[in-house]
């Protein structure tokens, strides 16, 4: 399976059978969407950010909850968290993403606002490949960041929805979470490839272009 970030918290993951986008973006966020196609779309929450699905052809089966779901054979399971430290009281709910893809498991975090709850992590449970925000704000910050690293010790882990040249909105660089985490300035790279048998032994960080 293949995982490219198209920019923010918005992924397209290829798999032998289907294709996944997350939390897809309005046009006014700065970056280019363009109008990818996909069998599948999941919306961590409904903020114009994350949740623009008319952005994606071929008329997608939309995500966008906690639950179960098998699409295209894909298994995909919501788990319930919040946009906030504060129990969803001033930003409302998130979902977290566990996707099985060709035998590896992708988790999206959204826009988690919190650590995870020690029964949030046995209902993620083994995570492959972690998309992970660390740009702070209106997410967990770089610390914060790093503690759900610890809590779900991923074998990849993929930061996304910090500052970049072309979002024109205020995060933090993912710099401060590369520090944070301990890794020096690492190269990114335009995708990346995984199958089971070649995810890194112990947790590695990845940059990607998006």
């Amino acid at each position: 399976m293949d995982i490219s970030w198209l920019g923010h918290s918005c992924f397209r993951i290829r798999g032998s059978h289907t294709t996944i986008i997350t939390d897809p973006y309005s046009p006014n966020l700065g970056y280019s969407l363009g109008k990818p196609t996909a069998r599948i779309v999941t919306v961590s929450h409904q903020h114009p950010g994350h949740s623009y699905i008319q952005g994606i052809g071929d008329e997608p089966k939309a995500v966008t909850g906690p639950g179960e779901y098998e699409i295209s054979g894909v298994l995909i399971i919501g788990i319930a968290a919040f946009h906030d430290k504060e129990g969803g009281r001033n930003r409302g709910k998130n979902t977290v993403y566990l996707i099985e893809v060709d035998e590896v498991s992708v988790c999206h975090l959204g826009d988690l606002g919190h650590v995870l709850t020690t029964q949030q992590v046995e209902e993620i449970g083994n995570v492959d490949v972690l998309l992970l925000p660390v740009g702070g704000v209106s997410t967990i910050d770089a610390p914060m960041a790093a503690e759900v690293v610890r809590q779900l010790e991923p074998k990849a882990v993929v930061p996304m929805h910090y500052k970049t040249p072309a979002l024109n909105r205020e995060l933090e660089l993912v710099g401060r979470f590369l520090r944070e985490i301990g890794v020096n300035e690492i190269n990114s790279q335009p995708k990346l490839s995984f199958t089971k048998s070649n995810l890194p032994a112990s947790t590695q960080v990845f940059l990607l272009d998006y």
